[in-house]
């Protein structure tokens, strides 16, 4: 099986929190992660508003790893209209969306997506997905 991680996934592997044992599991259980082109500026972000100094810098280090281990999935024109189309019809939040797109390009509602986002988890299952963590 392959899994949609989203940023929230992606941060609980660097940032010990609620959660961060369930996806080390997940992750270590399925070695084929695939995530979307923008979750690169999300995590990196959120880690450097969460993290000092020293932690920040080896959480960034362990997440280009993962990045480079992760299939990426381009926001091209026509994942962004599928995008539009996932927003409209849940009221999913713009970078959610992205994520629900990303996910349908590479695996339909047949990959689980792993989000700790409780309104993404409520529009990924109202579009038929699977969701793992929230």
């Amino acid at each position: 099986m392959t899994l949609y991680l989203d940023s929230s996934a992606f941060i609980k592997r660097y940032v010990d929190e609620e959660g961060s044992d369930t996806v080390e599991a997940l992750l270590a259980a399925d070695p084929e992660w695939v995530t979307a082109r923008h979750t690169l500026v999300e995590v990196v972000l959120a880690l450097h508003r969460r993290l000092g100094d020293v932690e920040w810098a080896a959480a960034r280090e362990s997440f280009d790893r993962d990045w480079d281990r992760s299939y990426v999935v381009s926001l091209d024109d026509d994942a962004c209209r599928r995008a539009a189309e996932f927003g409209v019809a849940t009221g999913a939040r713009t970078l959610d969306a992205l994520h629900l797109a990303a996910a349908d390009r590479v695996g339909g509602r047949s990959i689980p997506i792993v989000t700790f986002d409780v309104r993404q988890a409520v529009a990924a299952r109202a579009l038929g997905f699977s969701v793992i963590g929230a």
